[in-house]
């Protein structure tokens, strides 16, 4: 009885695995498709690798659609990211578009904007080659990125610029080891634009020729009257990202999630060990002797140790403190409305608004001093 009894419990069981005893009969939810059929399309989705860039763009590329010349950049052949997963992207090709007779059967692979091209798990060089009739829909999976394995090789670097000059256009003009490297003043306009963790960049493509070149940038306003120098001497040798105002610029990683307060900037040259500041009026941001540096970040050749105050103050009306952290030293009050970045060069003897470059600031500037 105890056996028949066993046998009975065993019989689901039994039944589960006969049900499934062909392993493709099972579809796991990322498999499932997303993107309706089309009657006069090849449907592709691609599952990415874990860690693929949500804000990254991806493109197929084959003998079919050119190579990698024509179809990077192009948006016919650009990847749409799933509504609900960031693991599914798809694409529908119409065979209308294949070149020279080529097909998808030719061999196809997937390139990243930022993260290269797709490679093995074993750091190889990728093809695809698929059979497939309108109408169909098709998973791909792709293993890795090139940069997975460290840092991607292009062919050619973009400058992106998160633009805070409040100009309404803008140029770059680039000069150095060889002629042409951007068309005469007043240079190169912005190629594209391309969003990265919610900012938006203005992308100046700078092409093959200039890859590994050495050289100096100017920005400007498309040559109505204002500019000023960024980067020098510099090698383009790999994308450079950087955020630029009305006479500075900062290069910035674009991975990392911008500070959305305002930030005071300070070029000490009080010779104290320490650096404080002690804010009083709409808001006491910390108790004496005040709150202490974020950082230290050099701004066109210039070492500012610099405090983010917090987005909860900003536009408040407050009184600053320099001091050296308590220590028997301190300036008087420096009055500000926190309603933008502000940059102070300080002594002994007092404060002094300046602009980024380091120079007073005309007619707003002021010196405040020593109050004790």
């Amino acid at each position: 009885m105890k056996k028949i009894y066993y046998l009975l419990l065993l019989l689901p069981l039994f039944a589960a695995i006969t049900g499934c005893s062909d392993l493709e009969d099972i579809v796991f939810d990322h498999e499932k498709q997303v993107f309706p059929t089309r009657e006069n399309a090849i449907l592709l989705e691609v599952i990415m690798p874990t860690g693929s860039l949500v804000d990254d763009e991806y493109y197929i590329i084959g003998d079919f659609n050119g190579g990698e010349e024509e179809a990077f950049g192009n948006p016919e052949w650009m990847l749409e990211k799933a509504a609900e997963s960031n693991l599914k992207w798809g694409i529908y090709i119409m065979p209308s578009s294949f070149k020279d007779g080529k097909s998808l059967a030719d061999g196809f692979y997937f390139v990243a904007k930022r993260q290269g091209e797709e490679r093995s798990v074993k750091n190889e060089p990728v093809v695809h080659t698929l059979d497939v009739q309108v109408g169909s829909f098709t998973n791909v999976w792709v293993d890795r990125w090139e940069s997975y394995f460290g840092e991607v090789v292009k062919d050619s670097y973009s400058i992106y610029v998160n633009n805070q000059t409040g100009w309404e256009e803008l140029a770059l003009y680039a000069w150095g080891d060889i002629e042409g490297i951007t068309p005469g003043w007043p240079g190169l306009l912005p190629t594209s634009t391309e969003v990265i963790n919610g900012v938006t960049y203005s992308v100046f493509d700078m092409g093959k020729d200039n890859k590994d070149v050495t050289m100096n940038i100017i920005f400007n306003n498309n040559n109505n009257g204002k500019q000023f120098d960024a980067m020098q001497g510099f090698t383009l040798n790999r994308d450079v990202y950087l955020l630029i105002t009305d006479g500075s610029f900062e290069e910035v990683d674009p991975d990392v999630t911008p500070y959305a307060g305002f930030t005071v900037y300070v070029d000490d040259q009080t010779g104290w060990d320490e650096l404080a500041i002690y804010t009083w009026g709409d808001a006491e941001l910390a108790g004496w002797p005040g709150i202490q540096p974020t950082g230290t970040k050099e701004i066109n050749g210039v070492s500012y140790s610099y405090f983010e105050m917090g987005e909860d103050v900003s536009g408040a009306t407050l009184n600053l403190i320099f001091n050296n952290n308590g220590n028997n030293s301190q300036l008087g009050d420096v009055p500000i409305v926190l309603d933008r970045d502000f940059y102070f060069q300080i002594t002994t003897e007092g404060a002094t608004e300046v602009n980024p470059d380091g120079e007073p600031v005309e007619d707003e500037g002021f010196k405040v001093g020593n109050g004790g």
